[in-house]
């Protein structure tokens, strides 16, 4: 497919808009209310740990899998603020521009392990996956703001 990378690319600013809205409404949530885990939410139910959890998703498949970087997965506790979140989502944006910046240049499907399963993908399948990932959370984020009393905001692509 040609010029994927442009459109990529193009996506990918969408994305970092919409997260950028989700990083300010989490400015307005405390300390407390940042890291309460509720049990209803998976991966560590809190909203710090589910955002991590997305960039660990990021980290996975674009740093790891795709761009073989031998990437350290963040760790829930060593991010105590919305800041903290917000300077780790910049190195994912990182990752993230230079497996664009290649997505026209992948000959061959990227081959990955699943639970001992081997299989393959197209780039812009990995692309998709972790994007679509990343907005199941932030569902899961706004929701779970809604059950500490805030009121979410609007973080679509088209407001």
């Amino acid at each position: 497919m040609e010029f994927i990378a442009v459109y990529s690319k193009e996506q990918y600013e969408f994305i970092k808009e919409s997260r950028g809205i989700l990083f300010e409404f989490c400015k307005t949530i405390s300390a407390e209310d940042f890291v309460n885990q509720n049990t209803s939410f998976g991966r560590g139910g809190s909203i710090r740990n589910l955002l991590v959890h997305v960039a660990n998703t990021y980290e996975y498949w674009i740093a790891n899998i795709v761009l073989k970087k031998n990437v350290i997965y963040a760790e829930y506790e060593n991010f105590k603020t919305i800041q903290d979140v917000i300077r780790l989502f910049d190195n994912v944006d990182n990752f993230m521009l230079e497996f664009i910046s290649k997505m026209d240049d992948f000959e061959d499907e990227i081959v990955y392990e699943v639970q001992n399963i081997k299989n393959s993908a197209k780039p812009f399948k990995v692309f998709t996956h972790v994007i679509t990932h990343e907005y199941h959370h932030k569902g899961q984020i706004l929701s779970l703001s809604r059950h500490l009393g805030y009121t979410p905001v609007d973080t679509d692509i088209m407001r």
